[in-house]
Parts: structure tokens; C-alpha cells; sequence
């Protein structure tokens, strides 16, 4: 069993992804789609969200050594960037989508160095759009992005090609094709709606359902 299969066990054992080609999805995009991940649900699994945290970290330790500071994505990516910094003893900043209307107008929190390098943690990664607004933010301030780590990815190809010409590094722990093979074969879904989960891929913006 891979790593990724292990995590998307992990994320089904905590409810964390519903799977529902008949009864679709509607994304804040507009998108129809057969699953909906929420990971802030295995923030509430102790057990199952030391292990993710302890696998992203060992992405970290192994695929980017150097980084001094850790940054995670609001909303979502911040507890798990947070961890991330607290087992690697590294600092932690995170980033808004937007700067704060009031106060210091700050978009980025936490102490950082403009000679820093830094590894942004995601939740989830879908178009790669906010998660790459997030790269430019930190470049903008003159932190090197060495990478990006998340827990799950739908595997876009759009995704893929957006962090191919940001120059950005981007693990995932577990992903789409390995959630849906491991669903099948815990007869979560059917092979027919398998057929159905697939091929939403590869044209989510105008899938409209079975």
C-alpha cells in the first residue's frame, strides 16, 4: 500500500471527503462535483491528524532541508502549517487572501526576513489559483518559495501546468485518482460510478453530472 493510498484512507476514516456522483457537489466557483473534501475535519481525529502532520513534515525534512520558515495558507492551511513549524522547530508566518481592512493592514502574520526561505502548506489543492496567489505574496516581499506541500490535490491538469510555469515544487500527500481506487475497493462507490468520479476530471468546469 502506498503512502497516498494510506492517507486517503485516513481522510475517509475522519469523513473528511464525500463522495456523491448522483447528489453533486456545487463549489464557491460554481463547478458541479461528485466529491467534496473538507480537511479541517481531521483537526478534530488526534490520532489520524499526528500521522498526516508527522507525513507532511517528513516531505519537508526530505524534499526541501534548508527552509528557514514555514507558512501556511489561510484559512484552512494555517493549523497544519502551524504544526508542521512546531515539530520541524522552524518559525511560522501565514498568508491571506487579501490584506486586513483595519489595523496594520497586514496580509502576511508572524515575524519574517526578506532573505528567508520558506515552505507554504496547503490543505487542498484544486485549480492551484489561490495557492499560487499566495507564492507571489510571499515573493513579492523577497521570500524565496522553495515549495509547497499539501494534503490532497484533485490532480488538474491546470493545476499541474500553473505550478510548472511558477517555477514551484508541489508535493501532495494523497490525490483524486488514489482516493477514488481506494473508495472502490472498500465498495464505498460502485465501478460504475468510478467511470462517473473520473471523468469529472478531466472537464470539471462544464461536468453537469451522471
Amino acid at each position: 500500500m502506498t503512502n497516498a493510498t494510506v492517507i486517503a484512507g485516513k481522510l475517509l476514516q475522519a469523513e473528511a471527503v464525500q463522495l456523491s456522483p448522483s447528489k453533486p457537489f456545487t463549489w464557491a466557483s460554481g463547478w458541479k462535483s461528485p466529491i467534496y473534501c473538507d480537511n479541517r475535519r481531521v483537526l478534530s481525529y488526534p490520532y489520524i491528524r499526528d500521522f498526516i502532520k508527522s507525513e507532511m513534515c517528513n516531505i519537508v525534512f526530505e524534499k526541501f532541508p534548508d527552509v528557514d520558515l514555514v507558512a501556511g495558507v489561510a484559512t484552512a492551511g494555517i493549523a497544519w502549517g502551524a504544526m508542521v513549524a512546531d515539530q520541524l522547530k522552524l518559525p511560522f508566518i501565514y498568508v491571506r487572501p487579501k490584506p486586513k481592512e483595519h489595523g496594520l493592514g497586514n496580509q502576511i502574520e508572524g515575524f519574517y526576513r526578506r532573505d528567508q526561505k520558506v515552505i507554504v502548506i496547503e490543505d487542498l489543492v484544486s485549480t492551484g489559483k489561490s495557492s499560487l496567489q499566495v507564492v507571489d505574496v510571499l515573493k513579492n516581499e523577497g521570500i524565496e518559495v522553495a515549495g509547497m506541500v499539501s494534503i490532497f490535490t484533485y490532480g488538474f491538469p491546470v493545476a499541474s501546468e500553473a505550478f510548472k510555469a511558477a517555477g514551484i515544487e508541489y508535493y501532495s500527500l494523497t490525490d483524486y485518482p488514489s482516493l477514488v481506487a481506494l473508495a472502490l475497493e472498500r465498495e464505498t462507490i460502485q465501478p460504475s460510478e468510478e467511470e462517473v468520479l473520473l471523468k469529472w476530471r478531466d472537464d470539471p468546469a462544464n461536468w453537469t453530472g451522471v
